[in-house]
């Protein structure tokens, strides 16, 4: 385990090089707007602009300003915001904590209510449990997650008062982007988990367990659970990286101050140090989380081994 855990980490390398490379080129030539003028204003000089730009690194050719990065990101060194007005690492970590608290609990919120729902809907097959868990399986990955929050902020905060609109202003505040980030991955995991179930529910050994007297309730929790789990699992861990780029929208629309909305807020003012910060941090976060993924399938199931 160790050594392919190893593997997998020098593996990420070149596929964090290749987002990187997308990035820088991709925002440079393709989305339109100059930095340097963004920053000065519309009426500032010319010569203003190209001091700008000079300070930047941007009156270099492209390739010159590649391996200028390149060499900074070998150095551990992000750059330096010239609209913030900040190094792009302290930025980061300034709002990565926002981010991690949002997806960390719109995850629990997917995971635990997921995999209930799931449960409930095999072990109470064609019930209207059933029905019910599916309707809101299908619901929670049709609709946009822009819209359901702010359906959600039209009812609990403007028509109830219930909740803040928006922002970080205390524990009630993330509860609706919360519940918002967590609908899409609530509703695929739920779906696993009753697929899972229902086929482990038909094996050999929990037909034994039946025959020997055992009550449903242990058969179900003990026997059938953690092999269901396994694909769940798995599929959970691909959300957590989807639910990482989920964020980007559900930030916005609640004001919550995270790297979602720096993303944005980034794109906006052509900030491409603080863009290329933070799609570096994406991309090495969903590395992470895969790898994290990989080791919990082998505890989860002994026969599998990973060479």
């Amino acid at each position: 385990m160790a050594s392919y855990l190893f593997r997998r980490l020098a593996l990420a390398i070149p596929t964090l090089w290749v987002v990187v490379t997308l990035v820088f080129f991709i925002f440079r030539v393709l989305v339109p707007g100059d930095p340097a003028e963004l920053i000065a204003g519309e009426l500032a000089p010319r010569e203003v602009i190209e001091s700008i730009r000079r300070q930047m690194g941007l009156d270099q050719p492209l390739p010159v300003q590649y391996v200028r990065y390149l060499s900074g990101l070998a150095r551990g060194d992000l750059g330096v915001s010239k609209v913030f007005q900040q190094n792009a690492g302290e930025q980061l970590l300034a709002r990565l904590p926002a981010t991690l608290q949002l997806a960390g609990l719109a995850m629990l919120l997917a995971f635990v209510l997921g995999v209930a729902a799931g449960i409930v809907s095999a072990v109470r097959q064609s019930s209207w449990l059933d029905y019910l868990a599916t309707l809101g399986a299908v619901g929670g990955v049709s609709i946009p997650s822009f819209w359901l929050g702010l359906m959600l902020i039209m009812l609990f905060s403007v028509g109830l008062g219930w909740l803040p609109t928006g922002g970080r202003t205390g524990p009630d505040s993330i509860i609706l982007p919360a519940i918002t980030l967590s609908a899409y991955q609530l509703a695929i995991i739920a779906r696993m988990t009753r697929s899972s179930m229902l086929e482990t529910l038909q094996q050999d050994y929990v037909r034994t367990a039946r025959a020997k007297g055992v009550r449903e309730r242990g058969i179900v929790l003990a026997h059938a659970l953690r092999n269901a789990l396994i694909p769940t699992v798995t599929i959970a861990g691909l959300q957590m990286g989807y639910l990482l780029g989920g964020s980007v929208i559900v930030e916005t629309v609640f004001a919550w101050p995270g790297l979602g909305s720096l993303m944005i807020e980034s794109i906006r003012i052509r900030d491409y140090t603080m863009v290329q910060a933070v799609a570096l941090l994406f991309a090495a976060m969903f590395l992470l989380i895969n790898i994290l993924v990989d080791a919990l399938y082998a505890y989860l199931d002994p026969r599998v081994h990973y060479a």
